[in-house]
């Protein structure tokens, strides 16, 4: 097929890579545009332009995809499908009505559970055992369109978002194929999506993994999974920002403790009281230094029992 690829992060490298070993001619990769970035501020490309310039693809950077002159490009490219991965703008009918194949998105949950901009880091944060791809018929809505191809994976104890992110950017490598070999040749039904059963996955922020040590262990554990590795869940000890990277939840507790407390400290650990048992932390970070396991971190680092870990941002 004649291929418009729209994608942005390195979630949409894998199936633009997918497309072209499979045959699809690109015609044109469309992306955000370039962003300064780091200490130095310096511009730097998308995931996708860096990997379609490497592959000869043409590259457009609209700041709005629906700018008439951007629609009328769309129009004389004259694509047969328009595969949408992770691009970050709301495409308007005016394109998705352009390729007779439609806007085909690549979508990474089980819709209609977690639409929306983060379903990856969501799935675990909620502690779901399950996650998958959906390739949709783009409509007009937020991720509303009809099913056309799904594909599930059990998610793994110690999933991290990360890890997720990896598994999920495959497999919708290995399903867009599949579902553009189907619809070439008639043999796929779109599904229009149910009501029930409809969740939104919001977009990430760093104040998320600002760590509430009032909330069980259990869900503080699945946060710093989830949030692993961007933007990552910290708290504050000794004035200084403290990231956790990897932790355990413990079905126990520390009689008069405070949440936050450390009640573990040397060799049996890292734990720390939460409103509901102990997270027994394995892997951390203090501002300024390396990430580290928890008995390299103690060697070099006086956290002591009875110490408290707080919130950056106090509840008002």
């Amino acid at each position: 097929m004649r291929v418009v690829f729209m994608g942005t992060p390195d979630f949409s490298v894998a199936p633009l890579k997918a497309l072209l070993e499979g045959g699809h001619e690109i015609l044109a990769a469309v992306t955000q545009p370039d962003k300064p970035r780091g200490r130095g501020k310096n511009m730097q490309m998308t995931p996708v332009k860096e990997e379609a310039l490497k592959k000869g693809i043409s590259v457009y950077q609209p700041v709005k995809v629906r700018d008439p002159e951007f629609v009328r490009v769309i129009k004389e490219l004259a694509p047969d499908v328009i595969v949408v991965v992770a691009f970050g703008q709301i495409i308007p009918q005016s394109i998705l009505d352009v390729p007779p194949y439609g806007c085909i998105n690549i979508h990474a949950s089980l819709l209609p559970k977690y639409r929306g901009a983060a379903p990856i880091q969501w799935a675990v944060i909620d502690g779901q055992k399950e996650s998958g791809v959906t390739t949709m018929q783009m409509d007009a809505g937020l991720d509303t369109g009809a099913i056309l191809e799904q594909e599930k994976i059990l998610l793994a104890e110690d999933e991290t978002g990360g890890s997720l992110f990896e598994k999920l950017s495959l497999l919708g490598s290995r399903l867009i194929l599949s579902t553009l070999k189907k619809l070439e040749e008639g043999s796929l039904t779109p599904t229009p999506q149910p009501q029930e059963g409809s969740s939104y996955a919001g977009r990430l922020n760093k104040e998320l993994g600002d760590i509430d040590w009032r909330k069980d262990a259990v869900s503080i554990e699945r946060l710093i999974r989830g949030l692993n590795p961007w933007p990552s869940a910290y708290t504050r000890w000794n004035g200084k920002t403290l990231k956790l990277w990897a932790a355990k939840a413990l079905d126990e507790n520390v009689e008069g403790a405070a949440p936050g407390q450390v009640v573990r400290c040397g060799r049996d650990g890292l734990g720390v009281q939460t409103g509901g048992g102990i997270l027994s932390v394995k892997e951390l970070q203090l501002e300024g230094k390396k990430r580290m396991d928890v008995e390299a971190f103690l060697r070099g680092c006086p956290i002591s029992f009875g110490d408290v870990f707080e919130r950056r941002m106090t509840d008002s």
